[in-house]
């Protein structure tokens, strides 16, 4: 639970630098239309993040294609396991293994993913998307507390991508950034948490083909990303972590942590189903959260538990609710808690989605190596 403040006590969350330092590594991000300006082909193929081992070599993926597409992920929601080499600033992907291929990671995409049908409707619009660009890597940090708790921020409505969203603390990867020192450069800028080292351990989760907008519907994307999960487990508990949050007000409206329970019912609504499955009658009816204010204090806010199960709308609206994305991570984490705690995890049992076929097949998660110890 949050420590709440007496309604004539309210805290002021004191003002950060405009960029973090970092535990190891990382440069400051470029302005968001600096770093999302087209460049020309040859400056793509240089600094391209994502790369498919194709054909007995990495290639790079033109923004406009499909990564699921690509490395033939074939029918159904998948996920689909996706061997990998994790390098500092991108990713080589692969369908099968490869040399320097170093993990296998679950890929997923949306059922709605607008680049498995996006060449169709650029013709029938008339507008095409931009081919002179790649796909970009973001990283994003679910962060447990030592009580089995994760970290979760509402967006700011005044964003441009993914405004009023639910989304655990993640960004843009810098160019020859480490992705675990990316990933905390994230979380410090959007919570103000720096996790003392030797005192947390990580593994990567999954990956995620974002595009956004996200649907056809609301337009063609302008924005095309491969997301890597990574799970930090740090050694402190919830409320030690709490009391050290400065969350940044111009990406931050609200913070809230979810335990298994909720988190289970979140990531099993799925985006894009017809029926939701069954979720349990003892859910709670709200959690515990706390939302920011315009002169920078904060205020408990009972969130209602009903918000975090909301789906993607078919039209461009900024309903509040839990991103798809970060749905397909709970569940990954719920999968790898019950690994590693399976005790705690079967109250759960009734409402975690449980592995697919192909993550039953998959290879165990490795940890990687970085600050903090090895996750087993």
């Amino acid at each position: 639970m949050f420590p709440v403040s007496s309604p004539s006590v309210r805290p002021v969350f004191p003002r950060k630098p405009s960029f973090p330092p970092t535990p190891r590594g990382g440069t400051s991000r470029p302005a968001e239309g600096a770093r999302q300006a087209a460049a020309p082909q040859s400056r793509v193929m240089a600094a391209a993040r994502v790369l498919l081992y194709l054909s007995g070599r990495p290639e790079p993926v033109n923004f406009a294609q499909s990564v699921c597409g690509l490395l033939r992920a074939g029918p159904g929601l998948g996920p689909w396991p996706t061997h990998c080499s994790l390098k500092p600033g991108g990713l080589v992907l692969s369908d099968r293994p490869f040399p320097g291929a170093s993990i296998t990671l679950p890929l997923q995409r949306p059922p709605f993913c607008p680049f498995a049908a996006v060449d169709q409707q650029s013709r029938h619009s008339g507008t095409e998307v931009p081919t002179n660009r790649g796909v970009d890597l973001g990283v994003a940090v679910i962060l447990q507390s030592s009580d089995q708790t994760v970290l979760f921020t509402r967006r700011t409505r005044t964003l441009s991508v993914l405004p009023n969203l639910w989304v655990p603390p993640g960004g843009h990867v810098e160019l020859d950034e480490e992705l675990l020192d990316g990933g905390l450069r994230e979380l410090w800028e959007e919570s103000g948490l720096q996790l003392p080292q030797g005192q947390f351990s990580w593994v990567p989760l999954g990956l995620w083909e974002s595009a956004y907008p996200p649907r056809l519907s609301w337009g063609l994307p302008k924005y095309h990303h491969i997301i890597l999960y990574l799970l930090v487990a740090s050694q402190e508990s919830q409320q030690q972590l709490q009391a050290r949050i400065q969350p940044n007000p111009s990406e931050v409206s609200a913070f809230t942590w979810l335990g298994p329970d909720v988190a289970a019912a979140v990531a099993a609504t799925e985006d894009g189903t017809e029926a939701p499955r069954h979720l349990p009658q003892n859910l709670p009816s709200s959690v515990l959260a706390v939302e920011l204010e315009e002169d920078g204090g904060a205020r408990p806010l009972a969130l209602p538990v009903s918000t975090l199960l909301q789906t993607t709308p078919t039209t461009a609206e900024d309903k509040e609710r839990v991103s798809t994305g970060p749905k397909f991570a709970l569940r990954l984490w719920l999968q790898h808690l019950s690994r590693v705690t399976p005790l705690l995890c079967e109250s759960v049992a009734h409402v975690d989605p449980g592995p697919t076929k192909e993550e039953q097949n998959m290879n165990p998660l490795l940890p990687k190596q970085g600050s903090g110890k090895q996750s087993a």
